[in-house]
């Protein structure tokens, strides 16, 4: 009998509650780091957001206890919760914040597959240098990217998109200044960090697309334009769906790109919704405040995947044995 099968019969002849005993002892320190590290901060939230937290009572006492029972904060029910939602910056930042979610969104399909179709064309050299090149911004740090992008969108005559207007005799802009061109400076910076990753996404469904639906199409008279959208497209649909469901929730993130370029203005018109968070939390001491908007982004962030995964029946199949 060879080691595996005596080591198969062995744990056979274990009996079925010690072995769920092993089980569970294998999975208590994954339990224990997702506790840590994921759960206990999401109901620490919770909880601060039922509170006045601020610096001078959330920290008040003595030892790590006091802070972990929040301090000197008092319970205040969904008073937090009131403010925020009667808060027309609050709304503002709601309405901003979808409105960049669906702009960048569309963007960064329209570029990705563009640039999906380039490099997977039949008729195109040096495909696998330009793979290789589309990867870069994926290893750069988005600060040092979204620092780059400020400067090319730098309102001084000398930065690079007032270059580029003055050269097709345009005036220049003050990009940070004027809250529409400042929103499309935060688009074209998104779709720069995102599309690596959504061109991976498209490019290997591309690869996947039979080439016989293709030549049926052909013979069949259909031209390019036709074969890309009634067979090229249905059969990339849902791995660029997926794509764009995870792009978005990071959109709805997007942090650094509003807070490096002029900090959400120009006077908080363009402060996305993670950013005004920051800034009650932060910049005013609402802690309480700061935690209501995060769970409230928290939800809808999963309210939104949810439904999107659900209505594109991206989970079909996953329960069948």
């Amino acid at each position: 009998m060879s080691t595996v099968s005596r080591v198969a019969q062995r744990v056979d002849e274990v009996p079925f509650l010690e072995r769920g005993d092993a089980s569970l002892l294998l999975v208590l320190p994954g339990l224990f780091m997702f506790s840590t590290f994921m759960l206990f901060p999401i109901l620490y939230l919770v909880g601060v957001s039922f509170t006045n937290a601020k610096p001078s009572n959330l920290f008040a006492g003595d030892g790590v206890a006091s802070i972990l029972t929040f301090g000197e904060a008092t319970f205040v029910g969904l008073e937090n919760y009131v403010t925020i939602l009667t808060d027309p910056a609050f709304w503002n930042s709601f309405g901003i914040t979808w409105l960049f979610v669906a702009t960048s969104v569309a963007l960064k399909i329209a570029l990705s597959l563009g640039i999906a179709l380039v490099v997977t064309g039949e008729r195109v050299r040096g495909k696998r240098f330009m793979r290789s090149i589309i990867i870069v911004p994926m290893g750069l740090p988005a600060i040092f990217t979204i620092t780059v992008w400020r400067g090319i969108f730098s309102s001084a005559e000398f930065g690079l998109a007032n270059q580029v207007l003055a050269e097709f005799g345009f005036s220049s802009v003050a990009w940070m200044s004027q809250r529409w061109m400042a929103f499309l400076a935060y688009n074209v910076t998104e779709a720069w960090l995102a599309y690596p990753f959504m061109v991976i996404i498209t490019v290997s469904a591309l690869q996947n697309v039979s080439d016989e639906l293709h030549e049926a199409a052909m013979v069949d008279g259909a031209g390019y334009v036709a074969r890309f959208l009634h067979v090229t497209l249905p059969s990339i649909k849902r791995p660029v769906l997926f794509a764009s469901i995870l792009t978005a929730a990071a959109s709805f993130q997007q942090f650094l790109i509003p807070f490096v370029f002029n900090e959400g203005g120009p006077a908080r018109a363009n402060e996305l919704l993670i950013l005004y968070a920051y800034r009650e939390a932060f910049s005013f001491s609402q802690y309480g405040q700061g935690a209501a908007i995060s769970l409230v982004a928290v939800v809808i962030i999963g309210a939104f995947m949810w439904l999107n995964v659900k209505r594109g029946r991206l989970a079909d199949g996953v329960n069948e044995a």
